[in-house]
């Protein structure tokens, strides 16, 4: 598993005014200079959670065995992620049946209904775990049951709010730096710099994420079923 880089923008516009008064109060009225400096928070974070898609399919010609089959592998599928990983939260969704037509029947003068000639049915099951190094052993134990359908690594919704907190740090870490340099630059101290207003949701147009920023909600990285069933897959 590679760590996801969030490269966000945090700071995404603010409004810092250099007086030309100096230490002297303010006036109502602005008599200095506004500068508008973009900040941004770059910190790195691996992964803490997976969410591991299960699935179970039938096809026969009779509906209720198909169906009774599937119902079976959910429930052994099941049985075999807790004992595995006895944390991992499980649910089960999707269930679907759908008719089988043969593709070989001969079209009729007049178009009748066709009668299916087997019954497609499968179902879902969803397993989110942190238990990352055990994965590649559940999902060995459970593939004698199931089919591994999709395969996707995040961050925990934990992990998450504590990486904000971080690039919030940063974030202004950064922009400090940059009122600095600016008022250096003027020929002025950077405590002559007042903030007069930070935007933080990025909503505004006049700074830019860097090239290759992502989104928090945008960095998962989505993984292939194992071609080969048999033995531990590889994550």
């Amino acid at each position: 598993m590679n760590a996801c880089n969030l490269r966000n923008l945090l700071l995404s516009l603010a409004a810092v005014s250099f007086d030309v008064l100096g230490d002297t109060p303010r006036p109502t009225t602005r008599l200095g200079t506004v500068v508008l400096i973009p900040a941004f928070g770059d910190v790195t974070q691996e992964n803490d959670e997976a969410r591991l898609t299960l699935v179970a399919e039938e096809k026969d010609k009779d509906k209720l065995l198909a169906a009774s089959r599937v119902n079976l592998k959910i429930k052994q599928g099941t049985e075999a992620v807790k004992r595995g990983d006895p944390k991992a939260v499980l649910r089960t969704r999707g269930y679907y049946t759908y008719p089988v037509y043969a593709d070989d029947t001969p079209q009729q003068p007049a178009p009748r209904p066709r009668s299916p000639i087997a019954w497609r049915i499968g179902q879902y099951l969803e397993v989110v775990t942190a238990n990352l190094a055990g994965l590649p052993k559940t999902v060995a134990e459970v593939q004698g049951a199931l089919g591994v359908s999709a395969l996707s690594f995040s961050l925990s919704a934990i992990a998450g709010r504590r990486l904000d907190e971080k690039r919030t740090a940063v974030a202004y870490e950064n922009l400090n730096d940059r009122i600095g340099a600016v008022a250096r630059a003027m020929g002025r101290s950077p405590g002559d710099a007042v903030l007069e207003s930070v935007d933080l949701d990025g909503a505004s147009a006049f700074a830019r994420a860097p090239e290759g920023a992502v989104s928090q909600s945008n960095m998962r990285s989505t993984l292939p079923a194992p071609p080969v069933p048999g033995g531990e897959p590889s994550f």
